[in-house]
């Protein structure tokens, strides 16, 4: 075993997760998979030179005898049974607590999107989770003094853990950052797996961001060592997956036949697949965006793969997940409140008459809404439902129609400036304009600008948004917000972004380099 090193966290409670046994699995993790961790993201860059060489994602002719056969996943544990509605969010004390008793079936507690991963911040997140698993989780805030318990039927916890693609620089394995994605996973299911299945649950998680089901084969090995390293049997440990990149909608079969021992559902993580959509496809003019407020989940390539994650999952005795709602209330305007209310209804009710077996809001007041959606299901999923018509390859590669406008760009740009200076600030959920945003849709907005602008897309006036349009706008707009945090850091990392003729990956891994 190689030297592990953690940083010290000024953090409450850091020693009771920074122990040298969770640390010693995160090393494990490290040593066995790490390289072949870094050669499933190279795989991802190969992949994308045969997108640009002209290449389109289709199923694969080397799995199809998974596709055609007939198989389902491991058994779904009593409390995951029922997953109408989910809220998530960031890890800190008072919004797991508020999520835990906010109505919903499920909270996933979120390492990633919704998490700007300051070392501290994510020591305390664990910290909380912990504490949740000691029944000792509590919050009293120092301006009001309102104190925030956990209630007496609190949601299901499920944890997010980083994607494979960001490094933790706080802890080193000879020198070497271990994943993020290790560390997250490791340290939580290290210290509650035992007190979660006392309590009758379990460690349960969602994964994200994965391109292929060699990516999900590689969770699977990891939770394979860890239920042997904790002595629990052979799946105890249970996944749901965000289908949340292009090229996984094209395997979703493969990846739960990689998981079977684990996993217990997928989930439409519109927001990711947009952003996917466009940065796997979009480096061609023959695939420009419209507007991001157009690309909506009733049309095109997104409602293709909700329609086709719901047959898959069916099939294979999984749960399908529906996306995110990501409205917040209005506060002072009652309309406009009313008006944000019904569209998120009349979303979730597309939802469940698919045949969804839940969806995802980023707000306790949006869960009355979807649990009176989802009231519509006879039982507590609709497994035995299965879409009419299943889409196939070009349903899920058609892209939407609709305007491409200056205001579409002027928010894009609003959007992704103010959220990352939030981000560089250690937050990583905001709420802007009446929605929650998160690094995903940061993503999109940064994404389209970059296609509009080396493309030279023609807005709906007959404009070209050359470099001079983008500049000015882009001048107005973040002049529009000196008053911000960080915001001449966020605009100089954005704008880098946007003009840069490569296209960066992510946007979190030059942001990490940035934050302190």
């Amino acid at each position: 075993m190689h030297r592990v090193i953690a940083e010290p966290s000024n953090v409450r409670g850091a020693d009771d997760v920074l122990t040298p046994d969770a640390l010693d699995l995160v090393a494990e993790l490290h040593e066995r998979f790490d390289g072949r961790r870094l050669a499933l993201l190279d795989r991802r860059l190969d992949r994308q030179e045969r997108f640009d060489a002209g290449d389109l994602p289709d199923f694969r002719a080397d799995t199809a005898h998974i596709r055609d056969a007939e198989w389902t996943v491991g058994a779904v544990p009593r409390d995951l049974q029922d997953r109408r509605v989910e809220i998530t969010g960031p890890t800190n004390a008072k919004m797991v607590i508020n999520a835990l008793n906010s109505g919903a079936r499920v909270f996933m507690a979120d390492f990633e999107d919704a998490t700007s991963p300051m070392w501290d911040e994510l020591v305390q997140g664990q910290v909380n989770l912990r504490n949740y698993w000691h029944g000792r989780l509590d919050f009293t805030d120092p301006a009001s003094g309102k104190h925030y318990a956990v209630g007496d039927d609190p949601a299901v916890l499920l944890v997010r853990p980083r994607g494979l693609h960001l490094p933790e620089d706080h802890v080193t394995i000879d020198g070497q950052p271990v994943a993020g994605a290790f560390f997250d996973f490791a340290i939580y299911v290290w210290h509650i797996a035992r007190r979660a299945l006392t309590a009758g649950s379990g460690p349960y998680f969602y994964i994200p961001k994965l391109e292929s089901m060699e990516e999900a084969a590689l969770w699977s090995d990891i939770f394979a060592l860890t239920e042997n390293r904790l002595r629990l049997e052979r799946g105890t440990i249970k996944a749901t997956v965000l289908i949340e990149t292009l090229p996984a909608a094209f395997e979703m079969d493969e990846i739960l036949y990689a998981l079977k021992e684990n996993i217990v559902g997928l989930n439409c993580g519109r927001w990711d697949y947009i952003f996917s959509y466009i940065k796997r496809l979009g480096r061609t003019p023959d695939r420009l965006t419209p507007d991001r407020s157009a690309m909506t989940m009733d049309k095109a390539f997104l409602a293709a793969y909700s329609l086709r994650l719901i047959a898959t999952c069916h099939r294979r005795g999984a749960h399908a997940m529906g996306g995110m709602a990501a409205f917040i209330p209005v506060k002072g305007d009652e309309a406009a409140n009313q008006a944000a209310l019904d569209k998120v209804r009349a979303d979730k009710q597309r939802e469940v008459r698919n045949g969804h077996d839940g969806t995802w809001v980023a707000h306790p007041a949006l869960v009355p809404v979807a649990l009176e959606a989802f009231a519509a299901m006879d039982g507590p999923n609709q497994l035995d439902v299965i879409p009419d018509a299943v889409p196939g390859q070009a349903d899920m590669l058609q892209m939407h129609d609709g305007p491409r406008t200056e205001d579409g760009a002027r928010e894009d740009i609003r959007v992704a400036v103010q959220y990352l200076a939030a981000w560089i600030g250690g937050r990583g959920a905001v709420p802007l304009y009446n929605l929650m945003e998160d690094a995903a849709t940061a993503e999109i907005s940064r994404a389209q600008l970059w296609q509009w602008l080396h493309f030279g897309a023609t807005l709906d006036d007959g404009r070209t948004f050359d470099r001079a349009l983008f500049d000015r706008l882009f001048e107005e707009e973040v002049g529009a917000l000196a008053e911000v945090d960080d915001i001449d850091e966020a605009a100089e990392l954005f704008r880098d972004m946007v003009v840069d003729p490569d296209f960066v990956e992510f946007l979190t891994l030059p942001a990490y380099e940035r934050l302190g």
